[in-house]
């Protein structure tokens, strides 16, 4: 159990109170909880620094909303995974103890960036100091990569219909025109909102034979789209000119529902839709009805909304509909680094030094 330096004043003013020193260092170390069974090398990083005492939610399930603020109570840092909702309540509940946010994900559509911002404005001028906020960038790129490429062939040569016919009897004798997908050779691949696990994604697909790369985001990115020789083209463009269109984009109110039935309806027939960025930028519903009307040729998902999405959802009675749930970054290598880097990250905020990791707010 914790002892708070509030509830400590409390209890000398009622009674004497003998302090042993290892019980007085403990005290002054600051106090972290991690609100999930992390990766092993990140949990090493904090058990082995010496500089917090945590508590930690062992389990590979979400902790319960209720058990989640009673333990941020008077936390000097928090560790957490996307799962969690950082909100106004919680930053109220946690109080001005409250340095650090260390996020276990390269998103933060979790984190209400208002309310830090708005935290950090009040807090500032109360108590000279406000919440820092690190997340993990970059240490997932290869293995969401190869991820989304993984997905986009499993979608577009029919591969998880082709085994399903195989093990059910289906497979009969050779016909010339069962379970043909489309060829990467020769094909334009469309990329929503090029960062660096776009790039990834363009040069591994780039063996293929793809004949032309394009993209679209708020703005060109001209350094990275050389990278892939990527030209970059409007929303409709893309829509109307991609082959295979892969959604890289973060969540944010601008991209929101951005992939709907707008979108769609420019898209190729025979065009295959991928995404791994997050759910809340797919319109389901609209995307549901493009699937099963034949408006595109298929789609792979590794994240929806909500997740897990429904077993009853409509998008899995579809033949051509591949939902993955939500494996992106999950290698043991991709994991382990990021749980490294979320803890390093929470340890040099709470020093007051610069995160390897920090999202300016």
């Amino acid at each position: 159990m914790w002892c708070s330096r509030t509830a400590l004043g409390r209890l000398q003013r009622i009674a004497p109170c003998t302090v042993t020193g290892h019980h007085r260092a403990m005290s002054a170390l600051p106090k972290v909880y991690v609100t999930r069974r992390i990766p092993p090398d990140g949990l090493d990083i904090l058990r082995k620094s010496g500089q917090v005492q945590f508590e930690l939610w062992d389990s590979d399930d979400p902790v319960p909303r209720v058990e989640l603020l009673n333990k941020v109570k008077g936390c000097d840092g928090i560790l957490c995974v996307l799962t969690e909702k950082i909100d106004a309540q919680l930053l109220d509940v946690a109080g001005p103890n409250l340095k650090v946010l260390s996020t276990m994900s390269v998103g933060y559509d979790h984190l209400s960036l208002e309310e830090l911002k708005k935290s950090l404005l009040i807090w500032a001028c109360i108590f000279c100091r406000g919440i820092r906020v690190g997340y993990t960038p970059e240490v997932l790129t290869d293995a969401v990569a190869e991820l989304t490429v993984a997905l986009l062939l499993a979608t577009s040569r029919r591969l998880i219909e082709a085994t399903h016919e195989a093990k059910t009897g289906g497979w009969g004798t050779w016909r010339t025109m069962w379970l043909c997908g489309h060829e990467l050779a020769n094909s334009t691949v469309g990329i929503l909102g090029l960062g660096r696990i776009g790039v990834a994604i363009a040069e591994r697909l780039k063996p293929f034979k793809v004949k032309k790369f394009i993209y679209t985001d708020v703005e060109p990115r001209t350094e990275l789209a050389n990278m892939i020789n990527a030209e970059y083209v409007s929303l409709d463009e893309l829509a109307k000119q991609s082959d295979f269109l892969a959604i890289c984009c973060a969540l944010t109110p601008e991209t929101h529902g951005i992939c709907n039935w707008n979108l769609f309806s420019k898209m190729k027939k025979n065009a295959i839709f991928i995404n791994t960025s997050r759910g809340g930028v797919v319109n389901q519903e609209d995307l549901y009805e493009a699937l099963s009307t034949g408006l595109i040729a298929g789609a792979g998902l590794d994240v929806t909304t909500p997740e897990p999405l429904p077993t009853h959802h409509p998008l899995y009675t579809l033949k051509n509909c591949v939902i993955l749930p939500h494996i992106a970054s999950a290698s043991y290598t991709t994991r382990n680094a990021m749980s490294a880097l979320a803890a390093n990250n929470l340890l040099a905020g709470l020093r007051g030094e610069a995160m390897p990791k920090e999202l300016k707010l």
